[in-house]
C-alpha cells in the first residue's frame, strides 16, 4: 500500500509484512530533505530486509513446481530445434542468463533481445524451436509482438511471468509462475525480488534438463574447455608430460656422476634409468642422492642402478592428468614416467609439470 502526498508523491508505503518504509520526496528546488551522506545502521538493516524478501520470494516458488514445471521440461526435451530465450529490461538481462545456463549444461539455447526480434531477428527462430519469454508484468509489447509470429511458425511458448492472468501467460503452451509478493526496493518499484525469483525459476528449470539428460561432470567440462574444471578433466598426460630429448635419461651401468649431471640438465629432479634395451628398469631422484648419502661413502664410483628406485610407477599418454596428480598425492611422489602399451618411456612429468598445466 501506498500513500501519497498532495503532489502525488509517494511519501510512505507498506511492506508485504506490514513494515512501515518511509519515502521523502525531494522539495522545490529538487533537493532530497533526508538524503543520506553515509551509512547508517539504517542501511545495513535495509540491505538485510531486501535478502529477507527476496530469499522469501525464492522460497515460495518451491510450492508452484507442479505439473506445468514438468511440461515445460517435456517440451524442451522433445524440441527438435533450439530453445530461444527473450525478454526486454531487467527480465533481458535474466533471459540471456538462463540461455547461457542452458547452453552450458546440455540444452541448445541462445538469446534474443525482443525489441530487435521484432527488427529482423525473427528470423533466427524457427519452427523447431521452443521459446522461453521473460516479463513480471506478462504485458510486454515488445514479445507481446514476436509470439503470434512464432506460434505462426509452430514454434512452442513457455512463459515465466508474475501474473497467471496477462496475455502472455494465456498465450503460452506453459505458464510458469514466478509472482512475487513485494519487490525488495522500499518503492516497490525497482525490479528486485521479481528478477531473483525469475533467476531461480530458470536455473531449476535448467538444472531438471541437465538431470533429464544425464549430463555429466565431463559433458559440463566439454563446454567449459577454458575453466578450472575444463582444464582438469580434459588434460591428458601427453598434453602435459615432456617427451624426447626433454626426459632425462641414463643407462643403468652409469654411475652416479653421470645420473647427477642428467638430473641437473633436465631440471625434472629425476632421470629414468634403462637398461641395454631400452626398457624402464628404474628411477633416480632427489630423494635417492640423500639416502645415498647417507649410508655410502664416496660415490664416484657407485652404479646408478644400486641406488635407484626398481619398479618405478608409471602411467600412459592418454590417461587424465587429474589421475597423475592423484597417484602422487596418494604415493606421495614428485615425478611419473609415462610408458606406451609396450612399456616404452615415452615420456615424464612433474608437479611443476602440472602446475603449469594449471591442472592442479
Amino acid at each position: 500500500m501506498r500513500r501519497l502526498g498532495c503532489s502525488g508523491q509517494i511519501i510512505g508505503a507498506v511492506g508485504a509484512k506490514g513494515e512501515g518504509l518511509l519515502y521523502f520526496p525531494p522539495d522545490d528546488k529538487g533537493k532530497h530533505p533526508m538524503k543520506q551522506t553515509r551509512a547508517t545502521a539504517t542501511t545495513l538493516e535495509l540491505a538485510r530486509r531486501v535478502l529477507r524478501i527476496e530469499a522469501d520470494a525464492v522460497a515460495a516458488l518451491a510450492d508452484r513446481i507442479d505439473g506445468e514445471f514438468l511440461r515445460a521440461v517435456d517440451l524442451i526435451l522433445a524440441c527438435s530445434g533450439r530453445v530461444v530465450v527473450s525478454g526486454i529490461g531487467k527480465s533481458g538481462h535474466v533471459a540471456r542468463k538462463l540461455a547461457a545456463t542452458l547452453a552450458s549444461t546440455g540444452t541448445p539455447a541462445y538469446f534474443v533481445h525482443a525489441a530487435e526480434a521484432a527488427h529482423g531477428d525473427l528470423g533466427m527462430i524457427t519452427g523447431h524451436d521452443v521459446l522461453i519469454t521473460l516479463s513480471n508484468s506478462g504485458e510486454s509489447d515488445e514479445l507481446l509482438t514476436i509470439v503470434p509470429q512464432v506460434k505462426r511458425r509452430g514454434g512452442k511458448l513457455i512463459a515465466i511471468t508474475g501474473n497467471p492472468d496477462s496475455s502472455l501467460a494465456r498465450e503460452a503452451d506453459v505458464h510458469l509462475d514466478a509472482a512475487v509478493q513485494t519487490e525488495a526496493c522500499p518503492l516497490n518499484l525497482a525490479p528486485t525480488a521479481s528478477t531473483t525469483a525469475a533467476l531461480a525459476l530458470g536455473d531449476a528449470l535448467a538444472v531438471a534438463l541437465l538431470d533429464a539428460r544425464g549430463f555429466t561432470e565431463t559433458d559440463f567440462a566439454r563446454s567449459h574447455p577454458g575453466g578450472a574444471l575444463g582444464r582438469r578433466l580434459l588434460t591428458h598426460v601427453r598434453d602435459v608430460m615432456r617427451a624426447g630429448e626433454d626426459i632425462p635419461v641414463v643407462r643403468d651401468d652409469a654411475l652416479l656422476p653421470q645420473a647427477l649431471l642428467a638430473v641437473t640438465r633436465g631440471g625434472m629432479g629425476m632421470t629414468a634409468v634403462l637398461d641395454a634395451e631400452g626398457r624402464i628398469c628404474g628411477i633416480f631422484t632427489d630423494g635417492d642422492l640423500r639416502r645415498a648419502l647417507e649410508s655410502l661413502g664416496d660415490l664416484r664410483t657407485v652404479p646408478v642402478s644400486t641406488v635407484m628406485t626398481r619398479h618405478p610407477r608409471t602411467i600412459g599418454p592418454d590417461a587424465l592428468a587429474v589421475e597423475v596428480v592423484e597417484m602422487m598425492e596418494t604415493l606421495r611422489i614428485n615425478q611419473v614416467l609415462v610408458v606406451d602399451e609396450a612399456g616404452r618411456l615415452v615420456g615424464a612429468l612433474n608437479t611443476h609439470d602440472l602446475l603449469r598445466a594449471q591442472v592442479i
